[in-house]
């Protein structure tokens, strides 16, 4: 058993939502009490004490929306030399790399960023996997990644029309055998969705196998939904639908399905997102990257819709989404006054939520019985911190590199600024001695 005391602890928990000097009790994965730092050393005298001298401790940060293959891409010029369009960034780029991916370069793409990701502070992430010349096997892949990582991942591959029949096949073969080995594991660390592209890559023939794949599995889908204008035009122009409405018609909607973007929805969509209870990721610095437009997540959240955050791969900083989607909202209605509180909800309650529902373990909280996710920031306030300023000095007076120390499932993955199982240098040679031989295929 371990405490980790001395600090400003932030447990999203109503019970006790902030402790001024708290500490936290870890006995194997499990967080078994919290409580002020003398009253536990007190009550567990003879157990090993963590002093982190003031630092902030909160739950580990959970991404709902990530690509891990997307870490080739850094700093390899787009093919499309000045892209118009979200399609343009999409042929040129993604869909380029995706294909030229072999099982190597899927597994070390991955290692490579969830060492940022640790360094960050991020425990438990949602991916949304492609590599459409390297579909069997490629799901396993990335979970030996994160076990090695030692982050909690739920992973899918995206099945898509785009690459030919037999490579469709193979997806949807990928994602089912995935799921069925995670649901026999039991794994708390490793879980699947059935991952979908978007649906201007899908026919319904496409989607009315995966609809057939998953019955019998109890699990859902996570796919792109009307990130672009065009994906949303595409489902009326050629099934005479909206987008939304396809998607329900095909059960993809539903309580264990992940809706990443929703950018161009309307209120009926939301209507059917909510009555499905199906929940929506935001991803604010990849919409604004691609330009694709701002999501009206914040009529969704007035609509009952489970909002959660994502980066989609843009970044590992789960703190720059958070910053990015308080500016965007502002800016978009030109109102000073929102954003800051239903922003603050996604990240650390709808995510907290979804993990918990994906997962089947309590994720993303400081309470007993919840799984051992904390981080400890290394960020002194300037100004008092008390239970009801804990989001605004989390959303200005905090980011991924204050990140000293980043615990999963009772193990620590950082501590004190230090890397506790991974080498770092020898990881990131490698990646970048594969990046360089899959840019020359490209």
């Amino acid at each position: 058993m371990l405490l980790i005391g001395n600090g400003r602890v932030i447990t999203r928990s109503s019970q006790q939502p902030y402790l001024e000097n708290g500490c936290v009790l870890i006995k194997d994965n499990i967080i078994m009490d919290v409580g002020p730092t003398l009253a536990m050393k007190e009550a567990y005298q003879d157990i090993d004490f963590m002093d982190v001298q003031g630092k902030v401790i909160m739950p580990g940060l959970i991404n709902t929306h990530m690509h891990l293959y997307s870490t080739f891409a850094r700093g390899m010029a787009l093919q499309t030399a000045s892209p118009q369009n979200f399609l343009e960034i999409l042929e040129g780029l993604w869909w380029k790399l995706d294909k030229t991916l072999t099982l190597e370069d899927v597994y070390y793409s991955a290692l490579a960023i969830l060492v940022d990701l640790i360094k960050s502070g991020t425990t438990t992430i949602f991916d949304h996997h492609a590599s459409p010349g390297a579909v069997p096997e490629s799901l396993f892949r990335l979970a030996e990644a994160a076990k090695l990582a030692g982050i909690r991942a739920c992973l899918c591959y995206e099945v898509s029309d785009r690459d030919g029949v037999s490579v469709c096949n193979q997806g949807i073969e990928e994602n089912r055998q995935f799921i069925k080995a995670c649901q026999e594991n039991d794994d708390s660390m490793v879980q699947g969705l059935f991952g979908l592209h978007a649906s201007f890559t899908l026919s319904d023939d496409t989607l009315l196998k995966c609809a057939n794949a998953v019955v019998g599995l109890e699990t859902g889908f996570h796919v792109h939904a009307a990130e672009s204008l065009a994906d949303a035009m595409h489902a009326e122009q050629t099934f005479g639908k909206r987008l939304i409405q396809r998607f329900a018609d095909f059960a993809v909607l539903g309580p264990k399905t992940i809706a990443a973007h929703c950018v161009h929805v309307n209120k009926t969509d939301m209507n059917l997102l909510a009555q499905s209870q199906t929940n929506v990721v935001h991803n604010p610095e990849s919409n604004m990257g691609n330009a694709v437009g701002c999501a009206p997540v914040l009529a969704m959240v007035q609509q009952g819709i489970r909002v959660g955050l994502g980066t989609d791969g843009y970044t590992t900083d789960l703190f720059e989404s958070l910053k990015a989607a308080n500016l965007i909202h502002k800016h978009q209605q030109a109102n000073p006054s929102i954003g800051s509180r239903e922003v603050s909800h996604m990240l650390f309650t709808a995510n907290s939520q979804i993990a918990t529902m994906s997962f089947r373990k309590k994720i993303g909280s400081l309470e007993a019985g919840a799984l051992a996710d904390l981080v400890v920031i290394d960020y002194d306030p300037p100004t008092p911190m008390t239970t009801a300023n804990i989001d605004s000095h989390i959303l200005f007076g905090m980011s991924g590199r204050a990140v000293d120390s980043t615990m999963v499932n009772g193990r620590f993955l950082l501590k004190q600024g230090q890397l506790t199982e991974l080498d770092e240098a020898k990881i990131k040679a490698k990646a970048r001695e594969l990046a360089a031989k899959m840019w020359k295929r490209i």
